[in-house]
This record gives C-alpha cells, structure tokens and sequence, in this order.
C-alpha cells in the first residue's frame, strides 16, 4: 500500500472512452452505444450530479412556436454575440442541428414547457434577436428553469436503457499517450483512472478518448460553478501538448447571488425582469437600449461594473437588484421556481415582494480544448488532428461562442457536439485496432500522486487554492489592464512553484478526496495560467475580455484565436500562436445592441 493509492492497477479494454457525464458525455455516449460501440463512461461524480443540470433557462432552437425565427437569425446573433470571433462554420451548424436535437430530446420525453396548443413552449433571452437584430424574439426552449437538469436526467435514463456502462467515481489522473505528446505526433490511447471508493488505479486502453469535463470556473472567488469544475480536460490534454485556444475569454454571469455566486437564471429577465441601480432606475437602456436587460451578458456585467463605479449601487456597495415583482405570483412561481426558492433560502429575500440583490459571477469558459467540427482535438493553428482525442461541451472550443457566449447556447452546444462526437468516434472505432498495451502508463502519476500523499511537510493545497481565487477575481475579472494581467502571470508561477510541495494530511486509500482536491489545485493553476497569459497577450477588448488600457476592439491584429502551449515540464507558458477566425456569410460589424 502506499499513501493515498493501492499497490495493485486494473488493465482494462474497450473501444471509447467518455470522461464525464453531463451532457455532451451522455449524448457522444448514446450515440455509441446506438452503434453497438463498447463505451466507458469515467465520471468522478455520479452522472446526474453532473453541472449540466445547474443550467436553467434554457435551451436554444429557432423552432418558430411561438414567433417566426430561422436558424439563420440564431447563426447570426451567435456570430454577433461572440463579438465576430465565432467561427461562423460552426455557428451554422450549432444552429441548423439544434432544431432536429431539441426535437429528438422532446420525443424521448424531455418535459418541456408547452404552448396552450401542445408545441414546446419559447422565452426570450439575452441576445436573441428577429430579423438579424431588429428586436428580441422568442427562442429559448425551457422546462420551468430547470432544462439543463432535465435533459441531464432524461440522457441519463437513454444511456441506462441503451445499456451504456459507467464507472461512477472515477477520477480520471491523466492521459495515456504513444509515439509522443500531441504537438509531437503522439496519438491518445486511453486514460488513467483513479478509484474514489478504494484507491485504487486503473489503467482503460482505448480506440478514442472524448473529453467531456466541463469547465474551470473554481478558478475565480465569486463562481456559479459547482465544485467539480476544476478544468481537469483542459489541464490533462495542455500537459500532453495541446494547446488551449481562447482562454481569455471568460464569461461573467450578470445575476449570481452577492457573494457566493449562485446562479439566478436569466430566465427571470427573459420573462420579463428588471435591473435597478439605488435610484430605483432601469440603468441598461443607457447601455443597449434595444434590448434592454436582454442584452448580452458580457455588456450586462460590465454595465454592473460601471453603475456600481459611480456610485450607484445599492447602499454604496457593488451589487445591484433583480425584479420580478411585477411578473406576478403566478409566472414567478410556475415560470422561475428554483431563482425564486434559491433567493428565499440564500439571501432571505421574498422575490414575489421584494427585489433580489444580485452581481456579476464567473460562470462559462468560451474557450478550452481546441477541435474541428466533427469535435476531434486538433495540435495548431493548421487544423492537424491528435488521432484518439476528442473534446465537446464546455472543455472544448470548436468555436460556436467566439469572445461571448449567448445565453441557452451552452445547452445547445453540448447536443450538437456531444451527438457528433458520438457519430464520429463510432465511425474510427468501427475502422481501427485497439492501440498496443502499455504496461506502467500509469506509473508518472501514480509516483506524483503518491509524492503529495506521503510529503512529511509543504503547504497545503486550500491554502494556495484561497490565493489563486482572490487574485484570479482581482486581476482577471470583468475589467483588465496591463498591470492587473501581468501581476497574475508573475503570481500565478509563484503559486505553482508552491504547488510542488504541496502536502495533504489524509494517507488513507479509500475516499481520499484531500488527494484528490490536491490534483485538482494543480488543474486550476494550469488553466488559470493559459487564462492570464493569453489575456495579457490581447492587447484590444472584445466580448468578455475587456482591457481598460486597450478599449476598443482591433480587428487589424486580434481578429484570430489565441492558442497558447504549456511549457515543457511545467515551465511557465511563453509559446503563443494564432487561428485565422472562419468568416463565410457575417462581416464584422460594430456591436451594437
């Protein structure tokens, strides 16, 4: 036995591999098992744990139930929305797939909210416009604001049905690489996973990887993310030698609850919603007064910043107020259910009588893990695929959301990719052989994890994990500069210089979540690192990136994506490169809301 780990390690083949289980996990993984694919679905938590179900609003088809709407309009306020880094290729698959998906969710029994006439019911949402921008229509397909729960349980029960195999509580520690890393010509072969229950390694040989692990937002203080968002994807795959495109590109959600973060949906605007300053004053129709409290996030939170800047926040402090008194008892409780029970039980306010204090909170990475359309992770800026690897949902950046993501596309972006993931690695697994057998693939991080459990002394990993939030909220928040961006690169490697001595007290084997906490700390350095460093490089604002030192977008220069490498041996990341930014049927415009 040694620390933290059992002595012995599990060998085990199957032809794919889904690390997580939420939503675009879940579909790739039915989509397999449809093709009589053997799959093993790795999660660390139990599937219907998975953060897909915190999403709340909706999710995002031009159906046309309601009002007219084509899947063109949805194509270009996504372009519009990400501020015209979207590629537009995948915007208009994003956008013509979602119709059929949303559908095909409906018929294996999805909930959703209906119209009196039995159709799939539609709200509106921040960013989505009529007629290329004439005025908000209504897109969103939502049941109550708990869609992002209910298509994870209804996935979740597909999967069950369809047979798929999981292994609940595997954490899984690293990739396992032949011929070298990516940026090498290394292909993927499988993964190493830990045993949560009992310690114990085992090592899964594989056809094709996805990487389905959600996002990183435990970076920052203030967070709508749940606990097990610590970038594990994007880290593992940045170790191996892929790059991590767009990373500067982090969404602050305009409603968390103050303080802690907890999401208010925007939901509560799209029925209707307002957002006041301390003099009671409807303050977005100065920022956009076309859409109002609809306009897109990244604008919303900055108007937050700025009304909150001149002294207009509520009591001198730096939140704002959310109401939706005037919607009634009737929409608020059957319409927002779960904001209005999270206010009551948060914050103590009654949202049918009083308004809901709210600010800004980290909420969705636009970038990760880059691929192509078919969601194989690609090693550079020339579209070279890592043969084995995939990546959808959150951890990947294929790229629908450009600089900023529109509200209800995140949904929507795990069912397209997650189904084409599916498709695909179907199709390699069908055509290849099972990669050879690499005895001791998991002897590297079995030594580094069994290194953290038994160090006699070093820091311990809260206490770095505490730092590495404040400075991320402080330096690398809604608003930038050169000297906020450059203090967080410096302190973020001093951090990871703490990071090797790292210690955790518990030697134990079986649920040892400080160890596993310990490997997580090292996955938000990693991806706080790509994030600081790929912002202090853009010297221009665009969408969630906001440089007060470089106000304006410059399409001459950052009309690319960022992709930045790790350094070798976990030396600080200098090595940047550019993507040109696929543009077929939107030229970039001022945007203007």
């Amino acid at each position: 036995m040694t620390a933290g780990l059992r002595a012995d390690t599990t060998y085990l083949d199957v032809d794919a591999i889904v690390v997580g289980a939420g939503g675009a996990g879940l579909w790739a993984a039915l989509e397999l098992a449809r093709e009589g694919v053997p799959t093993a679905v790795l999660t660390k938590l139990y599937p219907t744990r998975s953060h897909t179900g915190a999403a709340q609003g909706g999710v995002c088809a031009a159906l046309g139930n309601v009002e007219e709407d084509h899947w063109e309009w949805h194509m270009f306020d996504t372009v519009k929305g990400g501020d015209y880094l979207t590629d537009q290729d995948a915007a208009e698959v994003l956008a013509r797939e979602a119709i059929p998906a949303v559908i095909e969710l409906e018929h294996m029994g999805l909930p959703f909210n209906r119209t009196p006439d039995g159709k799939i019911d539609q709200r509106r949402f921040g960013g989505h416009t009529r007629n290329y921008g004439e005025g908000p229509v209504r897109r969103s397909c939502y049941a109550a604001d708990r869609t992002g729960h209910m298509i994870l349980q209804t996935l979740y029960q597909q999967c069950i049905k369809a047979g798929v195999t999981f292994y609940d509580e595997y954490h899984v520690v690293d990739l396992v690489f032949d011929g070298g890393r990516a940026d090498n010509g290394g292909r993927c072969s499988g993964v190493v996973g830990y045993k949560i229950s009992d310690g114990s390694l085992h090592v899964f040989r594989a056809k094709t990887v996805l990487l389905a692990t959600g996002g990183y937002g435990r970076a920052w203080r203030v967070t709508s993310n749940a606990h097990s968002l610590t970038g594990d994807g994007m880290a593992l795959a940045w170790r191996q030698g892929v790059p991590l495109m767009d990373m500067e590109f982090y969404q602050f959600h305009p409603t968390g609850i103050v303080g802690i973060g907890i999401l208010l949906s925007e939901a509560a605007r799209g029925e209707g919603g307002y957002l006041l300053n301390s003099h009671g004053a409807r303050f977005m129709e100065s920022y956009a007064p076309k859409l109002m409290e609809l306009a897109p996030r990244d604008m919303v939170s900055r108007a937050i910043y700025q009304e909150v800047r001149a002294g207009r926040g509520i009591d001198g402090k730096d939140y704002v107020l959310l109401d939706v008194r005037h919607l009634g008892r009737k929409v608020i409780e059957e319409k927002l259910p779960d904001i209005t029970d999270f206010a009551r039980v948060y914050q103590g306010v009654e949202p049918i009588s009083e308004p809901v204090p709210i600010q800004p909170t980290a909420h969705y990475a636009m970038g990760g893990v880059p691929t192509n359309l078919d969601t194989e992770v690609i090693a550079g800026p020339d579209g070279t695929v890592v043969p084995g690897l995939f990546a959808a949902g959150e951890v990947a950046c294929v790229s629908v959301h450009g600089a900023n993501r529109l509200g209800t596309n995140s949904l929507v972006d795990l069912l397209v990719f997650g189904k084409r993931a599916g498709k695909r690695m179907a199709a390699i697994c069908k055509s290849t052989q099972l990669p050879p057998a690499r005895p001791g693939a998991e002897a590297a991080v079995a030594d580094e994890m069994a290194a953290m459990a038994s160090r006699p002394d070093g820091v311990r990993p809260a206490e770095i994990r505490r730092e590495l939030a404040a400075l991320m909220m402080d330096n690398v928040g809604v608003y930038r500069d050169e000297a906020l961006l450059s203090a967080a690169v410096r302190e973020i490697a001093r951090l990871k210089g703490e990071y090797a001595r790292v210690r955790v007290e518990d030697r134990g084997s079986v649920f040892n979540t400080d160890l596993l906490e310990a490997r997580e700390l090292g996955y938000l350095l990693d991806t706080a690192e790509a994030t600081a460093v790929s912002a202090l490089a853009r010297k221009e604002s665009r969408g969630a990136h906001s440089r007060e030192d470089y106000p304006d977008r410059d399409d001459a220069s950052f009309l690319a994506h960022t992709m930045v490498w790790r350094g070798i041996d976990g030396a600080a990341a200098e090595r940047i490169d550019y993507k040109p930014v696929k543009i077929t049927a939107f030229e970039p415009k001022p945007r203007v809301y």
